[in-house]
């Protein structure tokens, strides 16, 4: 695929100060034809292998699970973005989140594989050094082996660092021992291969290790018994004097929590985008059920309140993989862009991902967000049905509830993404102060009343943007300003400064998608598209006026908190929109397709 055109090279963050063109990002529509058929080839293998055995995968039954991961890796569907070198197909980064996009509707296998191509197999991709990654990614990318990665301990979950397993090297200095226990391990119960963090002696930060289940001194709990992802294996893992010869290192010493922080990005993106299928299938199975099912002599979809819930699962789906999308090939820009100015490759893909952490986290938190809401508003479609095991939203609705929880709690996420934007500002990478001190004297301006230009596409819209913008500016930079150092303590605060950026970056991404479709195919032919970019829009308006709000009245008072109120009031108006109608239609399509609309 080729690179999205760019006037200039985008940072991450840098879409809160400068106005992105709809050119610049990329959209699912232009999947090449050879990404569009590896897409295909995943929702195969699903229909074939998955679907029908759901009941056998969600009982756990022995060996099916690995079995299923057997078959992936015969098909390829292991190594889609390992390079051809270590036995995969070579393909870019949002190749791979397209493939975990299709597998999200895949239940308890999307975690197996999710940990298994990403926090299992990447850190020996991207940190092991040539000989680790000839004898182990080719057996991970091909499934021979299947991998598990240990950070998580009873007393150190958010706190990665804190952890206390402990690496001791042997008096002949050829093997570490190591000792501890961890926890919340996705596919221990049949992984061959443990990427592991401990820390030697009293070092300050971690050091992580590929340990070989057949090393020995490894013992587990049994599977736990979880809320959702049933079929999923999850177990406690103890090690004890296991001895991991010192080759085995992964990089470098004390250089483990950097590799658990890194990794921890592709994981957040991967699963914003391994949300997308999850909610497609969901809103999909609501619709035919809404047709189906008759109530006063006629079908619920005909009611408005179904036809509002309908509308909204699609809506935030496609804001979300709006979104998603544009910040997958940014990654392969910046990646390209790295390979051009002779950056090693696995250096340049770490690179790449890092620039775009904060868009990472963003994502993670909307994604999860939004396929909570999906299926909770799934089972309420089904009503009584829904509470039933005999139908499939009780399920969706039990395996949706851990994706605000993994890859970093969304709490946590939402004060890491404030915290990257301020630091990456006070160290000069993101010129953010600027921007906001002009918005600060903005407010005791006379405000302009000068027209957009409505000849242009979503021009009106475009406008409602930069003041949003101007917002979360004035709110984060009056917090910086008050608190300074001790802004971390102001978690409440964080937490609407991050619900105040995400939105605004989802809806950016919501209207360049649809303005690029309207060049693409005409007006006439995006209607749908156009609807839900506009709903989501004025939902997000309302979404910053709320949080914007809230956080200066935590910490402003007197005649500058009116000032700030007013700002607040000037930057979040929308002229009305006709929610109702636009819904209506979004709705009306999935009715006649009896599935997902687009």
């Amino acid at each position: 695929m080729e690179a999205v055109a760019q006037k200039d090279a985008i940072k991450g963050g840098e879409f809160l100060i400068r106005e992105t063109e709809a050119n610049e990002i990329f959209i699912p529509e232009e999947w090449s034809e050879e990404q569009r058929m590896m897409a295909q080839a995943c929702q195969d293998f699903i229909d074939k292998e998955i679907s029908p055995n759901i009941d056998r995968m969600e009982k756990g039954e022995e060996g099916f699970m690995s079995s299923l991961m057997d078959k992936a890796g015969e098909l390829g569907l292991l190594g889609v973005s390992i390079p051809e070198a270590y036995g995969g197909l070579g393909m870019n980064f949002n190749t791979g989140m397209l493939i975990a996009d299709v597998m999200g509707s895949a239940g308890s296998f999307s975690t197996a594989y999710g940990a298994h191509t990403g926090i299992g197999t990447l850190p020996i991709l991207y940190y092991g050094n040539e000989e680790q990654k000839q004898k182990y990614v080719t057996k991970l990318a091909t499934g021979e082996w299947k991998a598990a990665y240990c950070l998580t301990e009873p007393d150190s979950g958010s706190d990665a660092n804190s952890g206390k397993t402990k690496a001791e090297l042997s008096a002949d200095g050829k093997h570490y021992a190591i000792n501890g226990q961890k926890m919340w391990i996705s596919n221990a119960g049949f992984a061959d291969l443990f990427i592991v963090f401990a820390k030697i002696e009293d070092d300050k930060n971690l050091t992580a290790f590929i340990v070989e289940k057949t090393f020995g001194g490894i013992t587990m709990n049994d599977e736990e018994l979880k809320l959702g992802i049933k079929g999923s294996s999850t177990r406690q893992v103890f090690f004890n004097d296991c001895k991991v010869p010192v080759e085995n290192m992964l990089s470098t010493r004390e250089n483990g929590f950097k590799i658990a922080v890194n990794i921890l990005n592709i994981g957040r993106i991967k699963l914003a985008s391994g949300v997308i299928g999850g909610c497609k299938e969901v809103a999909s199975l609501a619709t035919q059920y809404a047709n189906d099912r008759k109530q006063f002599g006629t079908s619920i979809s005909s009611f408005g309140a179904i036809k509002n819930k309908l509308a909204n699962m699609a809506i935030r789906t496609y804001a979300t993989e709006s979104a998603d999308y544009r910040v997958g090939q940014n990654i392969d820009d910046k990646i390209a862009a790295n390979i051009a100015d002779g950056m090693e490759e696995q250096q340049a893909k770490l690179k790449g991902i890092e620039q775009f952490a904060i868009e990472c986290a963003i994502m993670k938190v909307h994604g999860s967000e939004v396929l909570d809401y999906i299926v909770d508003q799934g089972v309420q479609v089904y009503g009584g049905m829904g509470f039933s095991e005999d139908a499939p939203m009780a399920r969706a609705y039990r395996d949706a509830r851990i994706a605000r929880i993994y890859e970093g709690t969304n709490e946590i996420n939402r004060m890491l993404l404030v915290g990257m934007i301020i630091k990456r500002a006070m160290k000069g990478e993101l010129d953010v102060m600027g921007p906001a001190m002009a918005v600060a004297k903005e407010l005791t301006s006379v405000p302009s009343f000068a027209s957009p230009d409505l000849s242009k596409p979503f021009a009106a819209e475009k406008e409602v943007l930069k003041k949003l913008k101007k917002a979360v500016l004035m709110v984060a930079g009056k917090a910086a300003q008050t608190f300074g150092p001790k802004m971390n303590d102001e978690q409440e605060i964080l937490m609407n400064i991050a619900d105040m950026v995400i939105e605004i970056y989802v809806a950016e991404s919501t209207l360049l998608r649809t303005e690029k479709l309207i060049d693409q195919r005409g007006e006439a032919a995006c209607e749908l598209q156009k609807a839900m970019a506009q709903v989501y829009l004025a939902e997000a308006v309302q979404k910053v006026n709320n949080a914007g709000n809230e956080a200066v009245a935590s910490f402003v008072t007197g005649d500058e908190l009116k000032v700030m109120l007013m700002g607040i009031k000037r930057f979040t108006k929308m002229d009305p929109v006709n929610t109702k109608e636009l819904r209506r239609l979004v709705a009306d399509i999935m009715i006649e397709k009896s599935a997902f609309p687009y």
